[in-house]
């Protein structure tokens, strides 16, 4: 592949599995070092930069951290850039899903899925951003169809997706001309690991119009369009969702 990303830095947010772990290995093979960012995913994040690190020496560190714990975040950048050496693109990726239905939700509830959906992003973003500027870097967000569209039985997580395409757009106005702030928008793509049944995942593809389950993969070639292609790109919100925001 193309170095594209050559002597860019990427910290990346829950990094170590998924969605995050294909980000991490685009952009790689483009050219940048990764900051894989883990919370109990140590052993995953560990083998991901080993992985990374096999195929371009010092390319490639782990950094642990709760980011619910707002002390945690600016070290997060700090590490990142002791490490190696500048930070050009911030992926929040991090996030927490499950269902809240009304009647059973709870603080901890609220606390948890606007932390790491909302909050964190908010005030990771805010650390990064002297470091962003001074390299004309790029803050890419995941969010998800259901910020703009609500889920049954997620009354806290789709409100905070909704939040995080706000922060989105917000950001991208209060960090122009120097950084540029995007989001990326995946429909059925990885599926919780538990709690929902084949059946219920497959009336969900049956929704899109592509009539099938997207791949991490298919979302780092969007993370990679933004972070490469996309110089003159602002302030937006790609649905990668086979269709399905479009189905109505």
């Amino acid at each position: 592949m193309e170095q594209s990303l050559a002597d860019q830095v990427v910290l990346i947010t829950g990094g170590a599995r998924r969605v995050g772990a294909a980000i991490a290995r685009r952009l790689h093979a483009a050219g940048a070092a990764i900051a894989i960012h883990y919370h109990r995913s140590v052993q995953d994040a560990q083998a991901l930069a080993a992985e990374l690190n096999a195929r371009r020496p010092m390319s490639a560190t782990t950094l642990g951290g709760d980011l619910l714990d707002l002390k945690v975040l600016q070290s997060l950048v700090d590490a990142t850039v002791a490490r190696l050496g500048h930070l050009d693109i911030l992926v929040n990726n991090a996030s927490t899903f499950y269902a809240t239905p009304v009647g059973g939700i709870t603080e901890a509830h609220w606390n948890d899925l606007m932390g790491t959906n909302l909050r964190a992003p908010l005030f990771l973003s805010q650390a990064a951003a002297p470091q962003l500027k001074a390299r004309g870097g790029l803050i890419l967000n995941i969010a998800d169809i259901h910020g703009m569209r609500p889920l049954r039985h997620h009354v806290v997580y789709s409100p905070a997706k909704a939040g995080l395409i706000m922060l989105t757009q917000s950001l991208a106005r209060e960090l122009a001309p120097e950084v540029r702030v995007n989001a990326i928008a995946p429909g059925p793509v990885e599926f919780p690991e538990s709690g929902l049944t084949e059946e219920m995942k497959q009336a969900i593809i049956d929704k899109t119009l592509l009539k099938r389950r997207g791949s991490p993969e298919e979302i780092a070639r969007a993370a990679l369009f933004f972070a490469a292609e996309a110089p003159y790109v602002t302030g937006q919100i790609l649905a990668v969702d086979g269709g399905r925001s479009a189905n109505t």
